[in-house]
């Protein structure tokens, strides 16, 4: 399972290139005694996460740096106050004050203004790594991670109760992402091809059947209902009935798909490792590749215009294809 665990931080070594995660081992402390630097270029640091707060977005990632854009996308400011300088891997907000922020050493960070000051709100037993954070509203919150890892909230995050997400053999499964579904379900997506699925909030899940065996890194639901699991060499799977069935889509690349958006407009765009670069052209996928070959980590799309993330940071006017 260690060997499995080097594969996931050897993907996020690739997007946050300024550390050797793959050769090192998960940390067993948070950096809290060490906030994050002020650095005049902070949208140059290696980004992993970016979501939408009200009108805002907020992008985190290496040595706890978090930057906030409030015009769309095309300025952006470090936040005040970050008090770690670890790696942070995702970030979620229920409204445009209230958000959350994961990463090593078990950290869970909160913001109560929009993603200007952030405080540690929990650390999680054994100080786990933390890979992904999901809030569907102010009070109910859900984080995964490595080994299995699997945490939900139903007070904003003052308390923090473990989910079983795997069970059995399954049980010490890396949860690369935790995302919300139609008609309230929601999915973890996983090492090994895994992907679980919940009915009742988080209280119980079940392991579903996605026919492949690489890792599965990202996952969304699309505004007619598709959900999509994006993972390693090239994979997209798409399910249309709350992921009873899935089918693999035909990209043409066989670089590892970290992320996607739907557009306004319903078009989507999916990017990874490599500059790959995915768009959705007349019901078929059209692959492209970044001129720059940037390993690219997430996508947001504010109003026609993308947001793109990834080792070297936010990319104001990406190339797609």
């Amino acid at each position: 399972m260690k060997l499995k665990l080097t594969a996931s931080l050897t993907l996020l070594a690739s997007l946050a290139a300024s550390i050797v995660l793959a050769t090192s081992p998960a940390p067993t402390s948070p950096a809290g005694e060490v906030p994050a630097m002020k650095a005049r270029l902070a949208s140059h640091a290696s980004l992993v996460s970016v979501t939408a707060a009200g009108d805002a977005y907020v992008a985190v990632g290496d040595y706890g740096t978090i930057i906030r854009s409030t015009d769309g996308g095309k300025a952006w400011q470090q936040a005040a106050a970050v008090p770690v300088s670890g790696l942070l891997t995702s970030v979620s907000f229920a409204d445009a004050k209230n958000g959350w922020a994961v990463g090593h050493g078990g950290i869970i960070l909160v913001t109560r203004d929009g993603g200007d000051t952030w405080a540690i709100q929990h650390t999680a037993d054994g100080k786990p790594v933390l890979l992904s954070v999901f809030f569907t509203d102010a009070d109910h919150g859900y984080v995964v991670g490595a080994y299995g890892t699997a945490l939900q909230t139903a007070d904003g995050g003052k308390s923090w109760e473990p989910m079983q997400v795997g069970e059995g053999r399954d049980a010490d499964l890396h949860l690369n992402h935790v995302f919300s579904g139609p008609e309230g379900t929601l999915f973890a997506a996983g090492e090994s091809g895994s992907a679980f699925r919940s009915k009742d909030g988080g209280q119980h899940w079940e392991r579903l059947n996605t026919g492949v065996t690489g890792s599965l890194w990202s996952g969304l639901q699309r505004k007619g209902g598709q959900l999509l699991l994006l993972g390693m060499s090239g994979k997209v799977l798409e399910s249309t009935d709350l992921g009873d069935h899935w089918k693999v889509l035909e990209t043409g690349t066989n670089q590892a798909l970290t992320g996607g958006v739907e557009k306004a407009d319903g078009h989507l765009v999916l990017v990874g490792t490599g500059g790959a670069t995915i768009t959705d052209k007349d019901g078929q996928l059209v692959t492209g590749i970044r001129d720059d070959r940037q390993n690219l980590a997430a996508v947001a799309a504010s109003g026609g215009n993308l947001i793109l993330l990834g080792q070297n940071g936010l990319i104001q006017d990406p190339q797609t294809h």
